[in-house]
């Protein structure tokens, strides 16, 4: 991940970031080692400037309206090796190193954990941790 500084005069990186009429950018975590997408979260400004700067992934909670520093509750953290934007600067890809294996809340790899089949949505990938455990100390 290229050095950035954190939020300064010439921050002119971030003015390049198109954010929505509500502050918020699409976000797209991927594996970088196996380029699997592993989820798709939204972030703010405050978001990126606190990944840019740590290193490690933090997102938009629109259902709790704050801050989500992924893996502080969870233990799966997020450890950020790449970030870019996209053509329109209206989306950002996180290439990533995911700790423990699971990205998804549901105890799976990945959130794309279901594919369209015959009419139906199927389960194609196990779940790797019960949600409970995973959970279990809040």
């Amino acid at each position: 991940m290229t050095d950035q500084p954190a939020e300064s005069p010439t921050s002119e990186w971030l003015s390049e970031v198109k954010f929505d009429s509500d502050g918020l950018i699409p976000a797209i975590a991927q594996d970088i080692q196996t380029k699997r997408v592993l989820m798709v979260a939204w972030m703010n400004r405050e978001a990126l400037l606190e990944t840019i700067n740590t290193q490690s992934a933090v997102y938009w909670s629109r259902s709790r309206n704050k801050l989500w520093r992924k893996g502080e509750e969870s233990g799966h953290f997020q450890h950020i090796k790449e970030v870019s934007i996209d053509c329109d600067g209206d989306v950002v890809l996180l290439q990533l190193e995911q700790i423990g294996g699971i990205a998804c809340h549901t105890g799976r790899e990945s959130c794309f954990f279901r594919v369209f089949n015959q009419g139906q949505w199927q389960t194609i990938e196990p779940q790797l941790k019960d949600p409970d455990e995973i959970y279990s100390n809040q």
